[in-house]
């Protein structure tokens, strides 16, 4: 009896240390836990002192199967406002009442016509030490994390000096990252680990050591309120920290001026497996609807182009009506006059080239320069700069047919250059001209709020093979990185497709070249080879060329790793589109499986893969389900195209 009492005394005395212990811990509400309606993704916020004050931090983890590991162990926050710090010595007040996001909305052009998302939302209320107020936005998707800031006061103009947002990427992490250049048109390198002392561009790529979990970072939604950032490394420590444009990129102002209150771009973290990533619309889900009501002029199509093959083609009344006759030829609806035409001679002027390409049937568009920076010369310069220049532009061009606009060269990310992108995207939707930006920015999610933005350049494309002999050698490996990295946010114009040699030759099987229009995604698909590489094509590849789609409704990665290959499948209506590149330099067969197809449905398959050698097509038909599963040989950097039609 009496060592029974005993051994009930020490559990009392246990017991009790552990609640003293307990009550001795900061309360629950400090860190704020959010899990994606999947349960797969978890994003929690922690104090790295351990109180109610101090520096803060997010760790993102994810369950892949059935163990849950962290992914990012740490994303410092905090922001620097020219009147105090947000960041140190912030005192957590409060996590919001969790929120629900359900959406759904439609899209006129990208990876999936239907899109539906939803997401669970804390926001976290924090002070500084003279009481003025922040706020953090996290969201948790099934696909992905993102947050913001927010200063949610009612007035007041300040600059932000610094963001110290920092992404602590593990060493043992491989990653895909491109140097950060205002063009955004490097190469992507493969890495593992931050090392070096650079500034990087988005979108950033990584595929955590333990388990099989790949995470792309970007940013969304940047609007006049902020600049588009970066990401730097300093070569100390395993970070990637967002970075506001330096002072000699472009002219004006380089630190972000906002008013309150105010919300900041989002931070996105796409996360799950490689398909996961490449079939990702949070990008633009997570960015502002749609202010165009009606968006029935805004129609994604083929465009033929000239300058791919003839630098100076536009200048050529008669190389241009060459090309409308090829978009007239290839059921294209569209045709690209680019720079110089102002300086159009040798049988007509640019009002005689649009009057000829509507007598075709073909819808005209026309390029720019932005006029932004006096060293670049390429004419017309001037007429996009100023409001009042768009206004007298666009009724022009609206009185000549023209249908949209390219507009080039902007070469910085400051603020006053996202007015200047989002003046020129409202001025063009008063006269109905869609819109590609070159030499630009990469997308940041407006064309769901523009969807008349059909597509950005921001890639090195095709273009580069008049650049420089670099691009014939790198350009295998590069093809199949830019699937899982630049494409996944959005529209990309590398001007696909061409089978002839431009100033510098292609080492890319003619497979490889007809895969580029399924394997990347543009609302304007410039189809960039001379017309002879078009109509000598045989019918097969020539057929699939004019028939395939460039607006998707519906996404699917089959297989494939940056740098080495991609299999991708896309969806129109009831028909689907497969596109396969090889980057390596040997041989291999692709199994298609096509489980992704409905069951109980035939299909006529056209497949056009690689022959005998790099320049020529071997073309074969079958039927096919969903049980079914198709080999492939694809040559070194080699490839194939296929069009999947239900049989009837």
């Amino acid at each position: 009896m009496r060592i029974f009492s005993s051994t009930k005394y020490g559990v009392l005395r246990i017991l009790f240390i552990v609640l003293l212990a307990f009550l001795a811990l900061p309360l629950w509400s400090q860190t704020a836990v959010v899990t994606s309606p999947n349960k797969n993704i978890n994003v929690a916020l922690h104090s790295q002192q351990g109180g109610h004050t101090g520096n803060w931090y997010l760790e993102v983890a994810y369950s892949g199967t059935d163990t849950r590991y962290s992914v990012i162990p740490k994303i410092e926050i905090g922001l620097e406002r020219n009147d105090q710090s947000f960041s140190g010595n912030l005192k957590f007040l409060k996590t919001g009442k969790p929120r629900l996001i359900n959406e759904q909305y439609s899209a006129i052009h990208g990876k999936r016509s239907m899109r539906s998302n939803s997401a669970n939302e804390v926001v976290v209320s924090f002070e500084n030490p003279t009481k003025a107020k922040m706020n953090l936005i996290i969201r948790a998707y099934n696909d992905g994390v993102v947050f913001r800031y927010e200063f949610p006061e009612k007035s007041g103009t300040y600059t932000i000096t610094d963001e110290l947002t920092s992404f602590f990427i593990p060493d043992s992490t491989d990653r895909w990252l491109q140097k950060f250049d205002l063009s955004n048109e490097w190469l992507y390198n493969k890495r593992n680990d931050a090392s070096e002392k650079a500034d990087w561009g988005y979108p950033a790529l990584f595929h955590a050591s333990e388990g099989d979990c790949w995470y792309l970072i970007h940013e969304a939604d940047v609007d006049r309120g902020y600049c588009a950032t970066k990401l730097s490394s300093d070569g100390d420590k395993p970070a990637y920290k967002v970075t506001l444009p330096y002072p000699h990129e472009g002219e004006g102002e380089a630190l972000p001026t906002i008013s309150l209150p105010w919300q900041s771009p989002w931070r996105v973290i796409i996360l799950g497996s490689l398909a996961d990533i490449v079939e990702s619309t949070l990008v633009e889900d997570v960015s502002k609807p749609s202010v165009i009501k009606n968006t029935d002029w805004i129609k994604p199509g083929l465009v033929s182009w000239n300058y791919w093959s003839d630098n100076h083609g536009t200048r050529d009344f008669q190389t241009v009506a060459a090309f409308t006759d090829l978009a007239a030829a290839m059921g294209w609806p569209y045709t690209l006059f680019d720079w110089e035409w102002d300086a159009m001679t040798n049988g007509g002027n640019v009002e005689d080239a649009a009057k000829y390409a509507l007598s075709k049937g073909i819808k005209p568009l026309i390029w720019y320069n932005s006029g932004m920076f006096k060293w670049i010369t390429a004419t017309p310069i001037d007429r996009m700069k100023t409001h009042e220049n768009r206004m007298e532009e666009f009724a022009w061009l609206k009185s000549l047919g023209f249908v949209g606009v390219k507009v080039d060269f902007f070469l910085s990310e400051k603020q006053y250059m996202i007015d200047y992108y989002l003046d020129i995207l409202e001025d063009a939707a008063k006269f109905e001209m869609m819109v590609n930006f070159h030499g630009c920015i990469v997308p940041r999610g407006w064309a769901r709020t523009y969807p008349h933005l059909m597509t950005l350049e921001a890639v090195r494309g095709a273009e580069w093979y008049n650049n420089g002999p670099e691009f014939t050698t790198t350009a295998p490996e590069h093809n199949s990185i830019i699937p899982f990295t630049r494409n996944v946010i959005g529209s990309m114009d590398y001007t696909p497709v061409t089978f002839t040699n431009s100033q510098y030759p292609h080492l890319t099987s003619y497979g490889h070249e007809l895969a580029q229009s399924v394997v990347y995604e543009s609302a304007l698909q410039h189809m960039a080879d001379r017309p002879d590489g078009y109509y000598n094509l045989p019918d097969a590849p020539r057929t699939f060329l004019r028939d395939v789609p460039v607006a998707w409704d519906d996404t699917k990665l089959l297989s494939g790793y940056p740098g080495r290959d991609i299999v991708i499948a896309r969806r129109k209506g009831d028909s689907w589109y497969v596109g396969g590149l090889n980057s390596e330099q040997k041989e291999k067969v692709e199994t298609i499986d096509f489980s992704f197809l409905p069951k109980g449905v035939k299909y006529k398959l056209t497949l056009i893969a690689d022959g005998k050698h790099d320049k020529e097509f071997s073309t074969s038909y079958t039927v096919v389900d969903s049980s079914s599963k198709v080999d492939v040989k694809m040559l070194r950097r080699g490839g194939f195209a296929a069009s999947i039609q239900p049989f009837e």
